[in-house]
């Protein structure tokens, strides 16, 4: 499998994650202006080609960097590849129409599945009743999620603070989600952030699927917000068995998460969280 150039935080000829601006702020009685920063939020085209033929999927709107995990966990997600052999290439557009930073802003993804495959229905929880969506999920199959790891409370409350610890462009903007994949111990193993929660997700596990590091079995997923169905479906595709989020989690979460044998962990503040499911992955200490 070959990927395409990635570009850091600041790519030659690609747009920064971050971007500088001035702003007012009310300071003693009077407005002073200042520079701040700004998350950079462009729209990202992914286009498949197979030797079927070509077609754009989808556009997201996403934090620049980390394109080829953010386009690789999402194909994933989706269920149009099942693991990293079914890539040949991810790669941006050379094609001349598009031109200067827009090259940077579509990627082609060249796989090896046939076209019947990518012909599959799309899971999601939009537009659609949630019971008949985790049905459907549950029809399409997802990888047996293992009985491990067991994650100690102690190291639970202090993911949080990890994840946001590794956050830089969170730091600097305020504006961005953060996703990570850690270990029973607390190790934080990769971190990515995004506009979007979800991208951030994608980033995570694209990360691992170009990597060579799937399955995710001895692992949890952190989140910065909320979690939401589309994030413990993204995990459960990934084969990922707890999900821990600072916020709380949806009733379709929660739902989705006892189907599939998830542990499901919201609220996380402090030394106190909410165990939505699966607990037997949680001990004390």
């Amino acid at each position: 499998m070959a990927i395409g150039p990635e570009r850091s935080s600041q790519p030659e000829g690609g747009a920064p994650r971050t971007r500088q601006v001035m702003v007012f702020e009310p300071r003693d009685g009077a407005l002073v202006r200042r520079g701040d920063r700004l998350a950079v939020e462009e729209p990202l085209e992914i286009r498949l080609e197979t030797p079927a033929g070509a077609a754009t999927l989808t556009v997201t709107m996403r934090t620049p960097g980390n394109d080829m995990e953010l386009v690789a966990g999402w194909l994933l997600a989706e269920g149009i590849v099942e693991g990293a052999d079914d890539i040949a290439q991810i790669s941006y557009c050379v094609d001349a129409a598009y031109g200067g930073d827009q090259r940077f802003n579509v990627v082609t993804a060249n796989l090896r599945v046939p076209a019947r495959q990518i012909g599959r229905e799309r899971m999601s929880a939009c537009g659609v009743d949630g019971a008949a969506s985790i049905e459907a999920l549950r029809a399409a199959g997802f990888p047996p999620l293992s009985d491990g790891p067991r994650f100690a409370i102690s190291v639970l409350t202090e993911l949080p603070e990890l994840l946001r610890a590794g956050q830089r462009t969170f730091q600097v903007t305020g504006a961005v989600h953060g996703a990570a994949l850690v270990d029973a111990t607390g190790t934080v193993i990769i971190v990515r952030e995004d506009v979007d929660r979800h991208n951030a997700v994608d980033k995570v596990v694209g990360w691992a699927l170009l990597n060579g590091h799937m399955p995710l079995s001895d692992t949890a997923l952190v989140v910065s917000g909320r979690i939401s169905f589309e994030i413990v479906q993204k995990a459960a595709r990934a084969g990922i068995p707890m999900v821990v989020g600072v916020s709380g989690a949806t009733s379709l979460a929660v739902a989705l998460a006892e189907v599939v044998g998830m542990t499901l962990v919201g609220f996380v503040r402090g030394t106190s969280c909410a165990i939505y499911s699966g607990s037997a992955r949680v001990v004390p200490g």
